[in-house]
């Protein structure tokens, strides 16, 4: 009877086990940064897997607070993300620190259609053992055309000219990118941006520059703000991601010129937080989400560039406007003439110092 007993508690714990593994299985957590790029990332790749596997993606908008969530959830113990969109800099601390699963991407993701190796499909040192990017994304200045009369602004050392391009600016509240476009404004070569800001005296040669604007800046937090204080007329220049100044040109019409001059790209992808709940269906996610189609499709919806190299040539039209998608890439050679690519070791090493003094700086 005792036996009898033990077989039956077994069974209908088995039962509960393999229920609650069904259960989990019926939904990921997607965590991404919300808006337009949440929407390009349900359109391309969320509901066909979805629509494929059964699975619900259930997307949240934490990513901008991604890795310190991940920290957090990791030290309690209790990981409730299964897939979490990441920064290239961020995914390298997430990576070092044992937050994200350590991939074999051979095994783990889909060669290109032509067979090539996702180590030699995906844009060169990109993979770095946890992460896979999707796109490429600049940080770029617009402005609203109808705040100018006259002349455009149309490089980075406008943006510092209040004499000449007169009204507030909107810039991100946080020292990455900010540093680097002063450090332009002031007359440093693209090229030499990081070896100078690499310095002291790099570094106060930029909070002197930002010193000369600041009376004149709205910081945002938030992507959607600038875009709104762009449309409100509260700014004449803002920076923003530029698949949301895209959207807003697109889809709202808004009247919004971006310069192309100086933006700050860098790579956006995902990494499997470690001890993520459904891990098996999160990986089936990201082999899906990261194949060749669906790193071209996301390209139909905003304009980021594809990060494999077998995707760009299939990047088409705009699902809604069928405009030709190439001319808005941030790598199209129109675009592409003096770009600062994003040092994420340099970040990686100087974010928390820097930061800090940008805090200090924005409190003086």
């Amino acid at each position: 009877m005792k036996k009898t007993l033990k077989l039956s508690t077994a069974l209908v714990l088995g039962s509960v086990v393999a229920a609650t593994a069904v259960q989990a299985a019926d939904s990921i957590t997607v965590v991404s940064w919300g808006g337009a790029y949440t929407a390009s990332q349900r359109g391309a790749y969320s509901d066909p897997f979805t629509a494929e596997t059964g699975i619900t993606i259930l997307d949240s908008d934490q990513a901008g607070n991604g890795l310190a969530g991940l920290r957090a959830q990791s030290e309690a113990g209790n990981v409730t993300w299964d897939v979490l969109d990441i920064l290239e800099g961020d995914s390298m601390l997430a990576c070092d620190e044992g937050l994200a699963v350590e991939l074999d991407y051979n095994k783990d993701l889909n060669a290109a259609p032509d067979g090539t190796s996702p180590l030699d499909d995906f844009i060169p040192g990109s993979l770095n053992g946890c992460f896979v990017p999707t796109i490429v994304y600049s940080t770029v200045i617009a402005y609203n055309q109808t705040a100018f009369a006259g002349d455009k602004p149309s490089t980075i050392a406008d943006v510092f000219d209040l004499k000449k391009y007169p009204g507030k600016r909107a810039l991100e509240k946080k020292p990455d990118a900010n540093l680097e476009w002063a450090l332009i404004a002031d007359g440093v070569p693209v090229g030499e941006v990081y070896n100078v800001l690499d310095t002291p005296e790099g570094v106060d040669r930029a909070f002197a520059k930002l010193d000369t604007i600041k009376d004149q800046v709205v910081w945002w937090e938030a992507g959607s703000q600038a875009v709104q204080l762009l449309a409100d007329g509260e700014v004449s220049i803002a920076s923003g991601y530029n698949g949301r100044i895209f959207d807003a040109q697109v889809n709202e019409k808004q009247p919004f010129t971006i310069i192309w001059d100086g933006q700050v790209f860098e790579l956006d992808g995902y990494v499997i937080p470690k001890g993520a709940p459904n891990m098996k269906a999160a990986m089936d996610y990201l082999r899906y989400a990261t194949d060749t189609q669906r790193n071209a499709d996301q390209a139909k919806y905003i304009s980021y560039g594809p990060a494999r190299s077998s995707a760009a040539p299939l990047v088409s039209t705009h699902i809604t406007t069928g405009i030709d998608m190439g001319p808005h890439m941030p790598t199209h050679p129109d675009n592409f003439k003096t770009p600062v690519k994003k040092d994420p070791g340099f970040w990686a090493d100087n974010k928390d110092d820097l930061s800090e003094r940008f805090n200090a700086w924005l409190a003086q």
